[in-house]
């Protein structure tokens, strides 16, 4: 399957620089623990009270949006104040690289993602660990659905990665025939193994349920010899239809995830998922590449990435600040946008056939 390659052609000067950023960054990781304070426990905001009439006007502006093409000031204006879908994210392996997510979250935030809706309702935490058992998060995925009405999105990277093709395969009922429901809140499964799904208000068992959008960077090669990911191995690149979307990441040279240019065919649908590969340059760090909190301290770096498009060949503006990760940050917010209007969307036609339904008149 062919692949989109972002960026600059790979040279070898490119790919030995990425090969020493990545060997650098990797052991320089920890200091980074020393700047980092610990954030506050969120607190989810209470729901803004809107008059009927203002309910109907932001119904109205959702619907109009074009997924394809969201803007800065659809997202702050419109979105933000509508239905957002959660977003869960899944960290690498190597204590402590959940702070490269955690950078990712924060970009996700000043680009204008409720910060509630990335954070884990229980601990605050901004995305889970590849340790976690791949059936507590696949249970969460469900609890998410049931209870906040739609369906959540996911981001792993490195060994998080695979983390989240291995829920995406037991919600496809390859591996198991039930998955429980886990409460985030409680931090326990729940005694039952259906949902009642917001959309048909009907019980529906967890497994078969079908995630939106899902996207991994950096995942398979070295992490797949740990033990709890052998049976992903043969396995990790075949999509099942548990997820419409997918989003490969794969760096053009990546020494860990054992990603060389020519090698492998990439990702692959097992059945009707909708697979993309993308390659990024050869001196993106396979440790740092999801990083990307810096990139929206500069506004005409934050409205180039708000303006992109897969595909697009507009030049990225030169900026005092570094734009490392450029590219992933922009193909996944254009993916997370377009998801959460379809999403947002669905829930208000939804909403309306409900109440046409329970009207006499």
């Amino acid at each position: 399957m062919n692949a989109t390659r972002l960026g600059a052609p790979s040279t070898w000067v490119g790919r030995a620089r990425g090969w020493m950023a990545s060997m650098r960054l990797a052991l320089l990781l920890p200091l980074l623990l020393a700047g980092c304070a610990s954030a506050p426990l969120p607190v989810a905001p209470a729901e803004p009270v809107m008059t009927a009439a203002a309910a109907v006007a932001l119904d109205e502006q959702l619907l109009r949006l074009d997924p394809q093409r969201v803007s800065d000031e659809d997202v702050r204006q419109v979105l933000a104040r509508g239905p957002t879908p959660r977003i869960v994210n899944l960290h690498g392996g190597i204590y402590p690289v959940h702070l490269v997510m955690d950078s990712f979250a924060h970009f996700l935030v000043a680009m204008g993602y409720p910060d509630h809706k990335i954070r884990h309702p229980g601990d605050g935490r901004n995305s889970h660990s590849p340790y976690e058992s791949s059936l507590q998060i696949a249970g969460v995925v469900a609890w998410y659905y049931e209870n906040e009405g739609l369906m959540p999105m996911m981001v792993g990277h490195s060994q998080g990665g695979i983390q989240l093709v291995k829920v995406l395969y037991l919600l496809d009922g390859q591996g198991t025939d039930e998955v429980a429901v886990w409460n985030p809140l409680t931090d326990r499964a729940e005694p039952r193994t259906e949902i009642i799904d917001p959309v048909t208000r009907e019980p529906r068992p967890v497994v078969g349920l079908q995630v939106n959008y899902a996207a991994v960077v950096g995942s398979g090669g070295a992490a797949l010899l740990l033990p709890n990911q052998w049976e992903m191995i043969g396995r990790l690149q075949a999509i099942p239809d548990s997820v419409k979307e997918f989003t490969g990441f794969a760096l053009d040279v990546d020494l860990v995830a054992w990603d060389l240019p020519g090698m492998g065919a990439g990702y692959k649908p097992l059945g009707n998922a909708s697979v993309r590969n993308v390659r990024l340059p050869a001196d993106y760090s396979h440790v740092m590449v999801a990083s990307s909190a810096h990139l929206a301290r500069d506004p005409a770096v934050r409205d180039w990435i708000n303006a992109y498009v897969p595909g697009s060949k507009v030049p990225p503006p030169a900026s005092d600040e570094p734009l490392d990760n450029l590219y992933f940050a922009a193909e996944v917010w254009y993916e997370l946008k377009k998801h959460w209007v379809l999403e947002a969307q669905k829930q208000v036609r939804t909403r309306r056939e409900l109440q046409a339904r329970a009207s006499p008149f």
